[in-house]
């Protein structure tokens, strides 16, 4: 089969298929996930959290990212492999395009993905101007906790709603491949996927979305403490790992899940 790529995924958005994404953090996840069907791995800065045990994702470094990206991309084979810019790797668009080029080069990353509204419109311009693809995050911004307050839906307020919406068509304009919203209303997300040229993916943010993403921990009701409500343990009644994710692949595609109660009004 052939490898999955950004044409891939914008066929997939013209076409009505939707598309599935877990994260990985290691060779032999992303080679597990790989045969089952995930169209997109994501190398996420969670590994802070979820592999490091850290409190939120703002300590994880550079070095960190370039080491698990070059872990997964070893297992991956056909999906498409995306890496996250840790907190500060992408202050201005020089430091971007450092840092960008190294997840690529020595992590073997195929897109990067970085937090932001119209703020980091010049830094997707810059980095897909020299051939980096990238995915930009709109929502909850993982990176921003502390100055948000916390875990907190976004998007709720007309304002905060319509500025969303203007950020993410800046920053299809500017050139981003993909965009991922998380944590927002269920009807704000399918307004920006239908507004969007770019495939959309949601966490957090409702069935309309052209693909869907959760924290593989998550995925597999291995995360310690409170668990995320748009999250879905897909390990019950599974007799393995494989065929959990498998399980979460089709109930992707099929338009199962995400269901009402894992998304927000």
């Amino acid at each position: 089969m052939s490898p999955i790529t950004v044409t891939t995924l914008r066929k997939m958005k013209r076409n009505g298929e939707k598309f599935a994404c877990l994260t990985a953090y290691d060779a032999s996840f992303a080679e597990l996930l790989d045969a089952a069907g995930v169209e997109v791995l994501l190398v996420g800065d969670s590994l802070g959290m979820v592999v490091q045990g850290r409190e939120t994702t703002v300590p994880v470094i550079m070095d960190e990212m370039v080491y698990h990206t070059a872990a997964a991309a070893r297992g991956r084979r056909r999906a498409l492999l995306m890496a996250d810019m840790p907190f500060m790797s992408y202050a201005t668009p020089e430091q971007a395009l450092r840092n960008a080029a190294r997840l690529m080069q020595e992590g073997g990353a195929h897109m990067v993905k970085l937090e932001g509204g119209a703020i980091q419109v010049e830094t997707v311009r810059q980095l897909t101007a020299r051939g980096i693809p990238v995915c930009a995050h709109l929502g909850l911004q993982p990176q921003s906790v502390h100055r948000l307050g916390g875990y907190r839906v976004q998007g709720r307020d007309p304002a905060a709603a319509r500025q969303m919406l203007q950020d993410a068509q800046a920053l299809q304009t500017a050139g981003a491949d993909v965009l991922l919203v998380e944590s927002i209303p269920g009807a704000l997300a399918a307004e920006i996927t239908g507004a969007m040229d770019i495939p959309v993916i949601g966490i957090g943010a409702g069935p309309a979305c052209d693909g869907q993403v959760l924290v593989l921990y998550d995925m597999l009701g291995i995360t310690p403490g409170h668990r995320p409500k748009f999250t879905r343990d897909f390990m019950q009644g599974q007799a393995s790992v494989a065929a959990a994710v498998e399980s979460y692949v089709l109930a992707v595609k099929s338009g199962a899940f995400p269901a009402a109660e894992h998304g927000f009004n």
